[in-house]
């Protein structure tokens, strides 16, 4: 992410010398084929440069947690990370580092299908514009049902899940979503039985440790 930033400084310092320098001091600068180049570089490629640098920066910065804990409403969920409980999924995912901690609910939350990240940011502008414009539902709820696919992108394969009898017995329904993975992992984050859990000492889920 760093490199994105100094990227686009280094352009925007490049593009204000260049007009500083045209416009400012050397305008006949342009009456040349070097100034032409140079006047063309500064008006029609720089911006498009730090326009795809801000919006890289930007998208990359949108897959880490502490960018989803940056929402107040998310904060109790970001806790329910931390609760101590082995039938807390998310919990036991993110405190044995069974997903990256600084992408959780990017990994969770994205549609694994060939236009699952574009599905995925265009519904956080859905969750920017009702958090702004419109009124967020209590308890915050998903707009579609979680597909089982996000789950077994992960957990298929794995020795620890294919040598579990149950799964081999529903392997075939947990494919095609007849039976859900939360039927029997229902403890999810569980935001109301905050007050009412033991919690985890590490580190704070989108901050530091």
């Amino acid at each position: 992410m760093t490199s994105y930033v100094d990227s686009g400084l280094a352009a925007i310092a490049v593009g204000l010398v260049a007009l500083v320098l045209l416009i400012g001091y050397r305008p006949s600068l342009t009456d040349a084929r070097g100034g032409k180049v140079l006047a063309f570089l500064s008006f029609f490629i720089l911006p498009i440069l730090v326009t795809w640098v801000g919006t890289s920066e930007h998208l990359q910065h949108s897959k880490s947690t502490g960018f989803c804990m940056s929402c107040h409403v998310m904060e109790p969920y970001g806790q329910s990370l931390r609760i101590d409980d082995p039938a807390h999924i998310p919990a036991v995912h993110y405190q044995n580092q069974l997903i990256s901690r600084d992408e959780t609910c990017y990994t969770c939350h994205t549609s694994y299908t060939m236009f699952g990240g574009v599905k995925s940011k265009l519904t956080g502008m859905k969750h920017v514009y009702i958090y702004y414009l419109g009124t967020v539902s209590d308890p915050i709820e998903l707009y579609e049902p979680y597909q089982n696919r996000e789950c077994l992108h992960c957990h298929d394969g794995s020795r620890s899940f294919e040598e579990q009898e149950l799964h081999i017995d529903v392997r075939a329904e947990l494919a095609s979503n007849e039976t859900s993975c939360l039927e029997c992992h229902g403890d999810i984050h569980d935001v109301h039985l905050l007050a009412e859990k033991p919690m985890w000492s590490g580190p704070e889920p989108g901050g530091a440790p």
